[in-house]
């Protein structure tokens, strides 16, 4: 099908707009446009299919074993939020382009919005709990850095903080409720967890998962108490605004309510606390918003009290509520994101958002004014306006529920209390900046806006006149798809007709209206009594919790980093000797019924010089080179201890990793002082530590003699039966990493390019000193690159290169492999630094590490993403046998070539590491710092 592609053409484009911002600002916008207009395309292409009643699903399995699968889904509430987040979406890049100065990043700007639209559509269409969480803490982090955007204000930093705090805390608690869904379901596939709520719900865990869903959705969708971030949020530019907090991030903790809706409501403890959590949300946003003097702060809480309007209808036990609910939320983003581009126009054209100070515009700008005020009475449930449908909708289902039993009759009243509150702000919206006099201190005259900045501000408008006017023909099949994927069963009978005669939701609108009307005209007396409460900051609130939890980490860190390595060799000691030595108290006889290894002479020097190692490292690692020479021994017997027990493969690595980390320590202790003091340990210290050390000793040397005289189950019976039929090769720990355990390995070279990188950016600026002495006074040799090493690296580099090949190829069924091979290459080049000198080396190396890291990762992800085309899962391996005259029969495997991105990686990632470390005291270093 092809919505399977729409989340993933929204993702691609996110570095458009970054390629196109030196461009013309249009192009720019126009850039950005194409592929979410064509993700919009391809939903509409699809969504005739939706709307007769289908739903459509496309999955891929990534990790089965976890129930992690790329899997999505097509139903009508994924069709109405998409429509919600494309549509609004493209107008907000079109307002966008004008709302930004010329001093704003637009192509940085685009490109967090395309993450954020990309987060949205990745949530409203998963088909997996597991992906739609990812998806849904990827909108945490793109918001953070869209309301952050201008990050030279502190209110939009700390704005950011809150909301990224606040969501990505309830994101912590909706990961919860997913796993625990998850297990009592047996699968994170919504197909089968959206049909199992009686399972559910009859579950002991019903109440857990509840409570952290909720906490999930309420904290993303700014419900009481957790509301107090979306008003601070409004530090970020209005585009923002309009996109997040009305149409988009805000509805996400909506669209978790209405997607789990099947599951998790029908019970008491769902209609009590969902409905009173919206009912009192909807009351204190409705009473707050009329007392805002900042239009966007006013439009703030009237969006948190819009939300709890619709988290109050999902918490009725009707399902006509149900069907409000969505009804509302498509009004709501309707009219809301249109309110917050006027209030963008008025503040860009006037130069402030203060309605004390935005009085008599409509002089000054009447196209603005009229659509914001049609946009505002929508707001407030004005007849033949889409809003007044829902709401008078709202008031019904307010009559038909029994949530509080005889004092169920406070539903009703109170609903019409608020809904009198948003008549009253949105009155205040209008007269108020349209109205009431002539602008006061305004800082320029108001203008309107450019003609295309407020084509989004109209086509919103229209919609709100248009669905108000003919609901059924413009909104109908879309509600009834939507209600149909929230309820999971056959919808009852509703009318969306203007005209329902006169009947009790009518006289709730009519006394909301006339309600709002006079709290708005008594309005100063109103903001007198408000005066009386002491403000409150909730940002400062904020701020000083955070302030005494940095206390309070700092306190605990200052007692458990004392600055004593010592003290914590003994504490990491102690607790794997209190971990590790019970289990032992159960054996009743350390030895086992297999025979001991039998020793030999061999085996006793190797043991000794491991032991004489280890011993002289702890006694002379005051002096550095002596302690370094010493770590080397007890390395090189280590891996000589590898090959003799059979591990040729492990001892190539070891020595391998043995030469790179020495070569690293060299140029790490040229920095250092030669001699280190000797510390002065306490006669009591010293009996502790010994007697920690020997406890440590006697518990391990028990571990290893238990495990090598009792018989063991291995996993490894399993890799060498099937390492050949199944991965193609006879060295099984080739096959491991490359094939079994590819995808282990891939994170792991992930992890070393990105460790490469953060030490090279570590290092990129540092200026050292060039040393000219040894600790003991004695200059340093003048020829710095003798000839004979010079002479005798060059004749061995071809040699080192040639053996790097041999191991590499040989590597899937002899010992080799990508990662050794790659660090015998690094060892041979790094050789010619050594001998050579950084500056001989960049004349004939030119090209830059950084590249052999990226091309190593994109060539190992693509021979995972190479099994997809095929319909297994990523990595899967491929091989097979192919005869060529004068060369005979021979092996193709494509883990040959994810050994190549491995190969390329280590060879990156080491240089990158090593040459800038060589480079630190260059002369061209030198002469910089100089500057």
């Amino acid at each position: 099908m092809h919505y399977f592609w729409v989340p993933f053409l929204p993702m691609l484009g996110i570095i458009v707009p970054l390629l196109t911002n030196k461009f013309s600002r249009s192009t720019c916008a126009l850039a950005t446009a194409l592929l979410p207009a064509l993700a919009l395309a391809l939903i509409l292409f699809d969504m005739p299919a939706v709307l007769g009643g289908q739903f459509f699903t496309q999955s891929i399995a990534w990790i089965p074993q976890l129930g992690l699968n790329l899997s999505f889904r097509l139903d009508g509430l994924s069709v109405l939020f998409s429509l919600l987040i494309l549509g609004i979406g493209l107008l907000v890049i079109l307002y966008a382009r004008y709302y930004l100065s010329e001093k704003d990043h637009m192509g940085r700007f685009y490109c967090y919005l395309i993450m954020f639209m990309t987060a949205m559509l990745g949530i409203v269409m998963s088909n997996n709990m597991l992906q739609l969480w990812f998806f849904w803490e990827l909108t945490s982090i793109s918001s953070f850095l869209l309301i952050s955007f201008w990050s030279h204000s502190s209110d939009a930093r700390k704005g950011a903080r809150m909301a990224l705090t606040i969501t990505g805390a309830g994101g912590l608690a909706l990961l919860g409720g997913i796993v625990l869904l998850g297990q009592v379901v047996g699968s994170y596939e919504l197909d089968v967890v959206l049909n199992s709520g009686d399972l559910v719900q009859q579950h002991p865990y019903y109440f857990a998962i509840l409570a952290l869903f909720l906490l999930g959705a309420f904290t993303k969708s700014a419900q009481f108490p957790f509301h107090f971030w979306l008003p601070h949020a409004m530090a970020a530019p209005t585009p923002v605004s309009a996109y997040l907090h009305s149409a988009t991030m805000v509805k996400a903790g909506i669209f978790l309510l209405a997607r789990f809706y099947p599951v998790l409501a029908g019970t008491e403890t769902w209609f009590a606390v969902v409905s009173l959590t919206g009912l009192f949300t909807l009351l204190l946003g409705a009473y707050t918003a009329l007392f805002k003097h900042d239009l966007k702060g006013l439009l703030a809480y009237s969006t948190i009290s819009h939300l709890g309007l619709i988290v109050l209808l999902l918490g009725l036990n009707t399902q006509l509520a149900a069907i409000a609910a969505v009804f509302h939320i498509i009004n709501h983003a309707i009219f809301k994101a249109s309110l917050f581009m006027a209030a963008g126009i008025i503040d860009h054209e006037s130069g402030s958002r203060d309605m004390r100070k935005l009085n008599g515009l409509w002089k000054y700008m009447p196209i603005t004014a009229t659509l914001a005020m049609v946009a505002s009475a929508s707001m407030a449930g004005v007849p033949l306006l889409n809003g007044f449908l829902s709401k008078e909708m709202f008031f019904a289902e307010t009559l038909d529920q029994s949530i509080l039993g005889s004092l169920s009759w406070l539903i009703p009243v109170l609903a019409t209390i608020g809904g009198a509150f948003a008549v009253a702000y949105s009155l205040r919206f209008i007269h108020d900046v349209f109205f009431n006099g002539e602008p006061k201190g305004l800082t320029k005259t108001p203008h309107e806006p450019p003609r295309y900045m407020r084509v989004p501000v109209e086509i919103l408008v229209a919609l709100c006149l248009i669905v108000g006017i003919f609901p059924n023909f413009t909104i109908g099949p879309l509600l009834d798809s939507a209600s149909l994927a929230v309820l999971n069963h056959p919808l009852p009978e509703f009318s969306l007709a203007l005209w329902h005669g006169f009947n009790i939701p009518l006289l709730m609108s009519g006394l909301a209206i006339a309600g709002g009307l006079a709290i708005y005209l008594n309005r100063k007396p109103l903001f007198r009594f408000e005066g009386l409460f002491p403000a409150l900051d909730a940002k400062m609130i904020f701020e000083g919790a955070i302030q005494r939890c940095v206390i309070w980490a700092q306190k605990v860190n200052g007692y458990l980093e004392s600055g004593s390595l010592q003290r914590y060799a003994f504490w990491l000691c102690f607790f794997a000797l209190a971990l590790t030595a019970p289990p032992l108290l159960d054996l009743e006889t350390t030895q086992g019924s297999l025979p001991s290894t039998p020793l030999n002479g061999a085996v006793v020097i190797a043991a000794i010089l491991l032991i004489a190692g280890s011993l002289a490292t702890i006694i002379w690692s005051h002096y550095r080179m002596i302690a370094l020479l010493m770590l080397s021994l007890v390395g090189l017997v280590v891996s000589i201890t590898f090959a003799y027990f059979s591990a040729p493969d492990l001892a190539l690595t070891q020595l391998s990793v043995e030469v790179v980390t020495v070569i690293l320590l060299l140029l790490a202790l040229y920095f250092f002082p030669q001699h280190t003091p000797t510390s002065k340990s306490r006669p009591s210290h010293f009996v502790r530590d010994l007697a920690v050390a020997s406890a440590i000793g006697c518990i391990v040397g028990s571990i290893c003699f238990a495990l090598l005289t009792h018989p063991l189950d291995s996993i490894s019976d399993f890799f060498i039966a099937n390492a050949k039929t199944g991965g193609g090769g006879t060295n099984v720990v080739n096959v491991i990493l490359v094939d079994f355990r590819g995808f282990d390995t891939f994170g792991e070279i992930t992890v070393l390019g990105i460790a490469a990188l953060g030490i090279y950016k570590l290092i990129a600026r540092m200026r050292l000193s060039m040393r000219t002495k040894d600790h003991d006074g004695r200059l340093w040799a003048k020829d710095k690159y003798p000839i004979l090493l010079s002479v005798v690296s060059q004749s061995l580099l071809p040699l080192f290169l040639l053996v790097s090949a041999y191991i590499f190829m040989r590597g899937h069924n002899l010992p080799g492999g990508g990662f050794i091979a790659g660090l015998i290459t690094s060892i041979a080049l790094i050789q010619q630094y050594l001998a050579h000198g950084v500056d001989w080396m960049s004349k004939r190396v030119s090209v830059s590490y950084h590249y052999f890291i990226a091309i190593g990762l994109v060539t190992a992800a693509i021979t995972g993403l190479g099994s997809w085309a095929f319909g297994r899962p990523f990595l899967t391996s491929w091989f097979d046998y192919f005869s060529l005259p004068w060369i005979g029969k021979f092996e193709l495997t494509s883990a040959l070539v994810f050994d190549l991105g491995v190969y390329l990686t280590v060879i990156g990632a080491t240089l990158l590491i090593l040459a800038n470390l060589g480079k630190l005291t260059t002369k061209e270093r030198l002469t910089v710092g100089e500057r």
